[in-house]
Parts: structure tokens; sequence; C-alpha cells
């Protein structure tokens, strides 16, 4: 027969999953931030050591409204599967897609002075077509297919592109209102519209129900579950080439594309 030995005064403390989100959202290798990446880190997340609630530390500018809502909908979908509450902290940034994530959690807390927000969709270019003529170049374009060369930078701009890139614009805002609209709920101030880009601090970010409050994760996570409460850190890992230097480049680039990413916020 085996007798079960219990230690006195002994009991189990509680486990904080804390998931670094930062950088910009996109399908590119070197993005730090997209579904295929924080696949594995979320899943380890939620079920490694039954957790008390998953945190999400995030500092993103956005990027890509796809991977978004594809990193969005597969923590809901692991809260679901595991009942574990989640809750987000925004460190100096959650606009737009980053804002999209923020949204995913149960409860939001923020910096005085975080940047949250920023609840639209954008599409940018360059046209170069005067150029070109000034110095005597030919473009040469042959398609199959009436709108196959869609807002083509080396061609003069065509209204009927415009038109249709922001039909799709819209609809993209539309998914991203009711994004936040179905996660925030009565929470949304009703007497404003938080749908134009428009951004916010913190406190701001409060008053229109953006936020849940001012708080950082550390202390505000004690509160809710005490003072022993353990914290396990997840987030990518490098690989050996990077750590020894051999993207350099492919590491620049990346800086390059977050620092005009975060730079548009005054950051």
């Amino acid at each position: 027969m085996q007798i079960m030995m219990k230690i006195p005064f002994v009991s189990k403390r509680n486990t904080v999953a804390v998931v670094r989100m930062s950088g910009v959202i996109s399908t590119s290798g070197r993005a730090v931030l997209n579904d295929q990446s924080f696949a594995p880190v979320l899943e380890r997340a939620f079920r490694k050591g039954k957790p008390s609630a998953v945190a999400l530390s995030i500092n993103s500018p956005g990027g890509s409204p796809v991977q978004s809502s594809l990193i969005g909908a597969r923590i809901r979908r692991l809260a679901q599967e595991t009942e574990i509450l989640v809750f987000a902290f925004v460190e100096d940034v959650a606009a737009s897609g980053g804002y999209w994530l923020a949204a995913t959690a149960d409860e939001i807390y923020a910096d005085t002075s975080s940047i949250v927000g920023s609840i639209g969709v954008i599409s940018a270019g360059f046209g170069v077509h005067e150029l070109l003529a000034r110095y005597g170049v030919e473009r040469r374009v042959y398609t199959a297919g009436t709108s196959k060369s869609q807002l083509d930078p080396f061609r003069p701009e065509n209204p009927e592109d415009v038109a249709r890139l922001k039909r799709l614009l819209d609809e993209i805002h539309e998914n991203f209102k009711s994004h936040v609209t179905e996660r925030r709920g009565e929470k949304l101030a009703s007497d404003r519209d938080l749908f134009t880009g428009e951004i916010w601090t913190g406190r701001g970010a409060i008053d229109v129900g953006l936020i849940d409050g001012i708080g950082h994760l550390v202390p505000t996570l004690k509160d809710r579950f005490g003072d022993k409460v353990r914290f396990r850190v997840y987030g990518l890992k490098q690989g050996w080439g990077k750590r020894f230097g051999m993207s350099i480049i492919d590491h620049s680039l990346n800086s390059i594309e977050e620092r005009a990413a975060f730079a548009q916020f005054g950051l």
C-alpha cells in the first residue's frame, strides 16, 4: 500500500507565463512578429506547467493586418481551450496591429506615456514615372488580365486602381473595427469615433476605453496573484547564425524597417 505524504504549510505558487511581443508585424523572414514564428511560443506559454495567466508584453507599431489577425486568433483559441486569462501590458507602443494584439487580451494595461490606438489601415507607395520620362527611360509591361498591373509606381496613377485599393482598405478597416468592438464591448467610449487612426497616451486611452488601467507587468500581476507569483518568460530565440554575426545585413535591414515604423509615433 502506497502512503501519500503531504508537506504542511507548503502551497502551490501561482505562475504567470510572460510572452514578449516586440517589433514590426510582418510575413517577412526578417520580422520578429508573425504567426508562423510565434505559434510554438504561444503553445508553450499556454500549455506548459498550467499557468494561472498569460501576460503579453507588447511593444509594436503594427504591420500586417493578416498576421495580426492570425496571431490574435491563435491567442484567443488557446485562451479558450486552456481557460486561462490573458493580460496585455503595453510598453512604448501598441498601435495599429500592435493594438490588435493587445485587444485579444481580457485586460489591457499601459504606462502613462505609452502610445495606444491607431485603429486604421494604411497603404503607402511612390511614383517615379515623371523621373523616368525625364531621363528618356521607357517602361514596358505586358499582362494577361486587365487588372494585373495595378498601382505600378513606374506609370501614371490610375483612378480606377486607387478606388479599388480604397475599397480593400475600407474592408480591412471594418475587420479591425469589428475586432476591437467585439473584444472591448461596452468599455469603449460611445461619444467618440475611436477608429480614425488617432493615437492616445495611456491616460487618454483609459478615458476612451481602449485600456483598463495604468500598470506595469510585475507589480500589477503581483497584486493579482500574490507576491510569490513566479514569472516564466517566453519569446523567440535567435539562431546560432545571428548570435555569431552571420546575419549582419539581414539584421541591419530589419533595424531600418523597425526604426521607420516606430518613428511615426515619435519613438
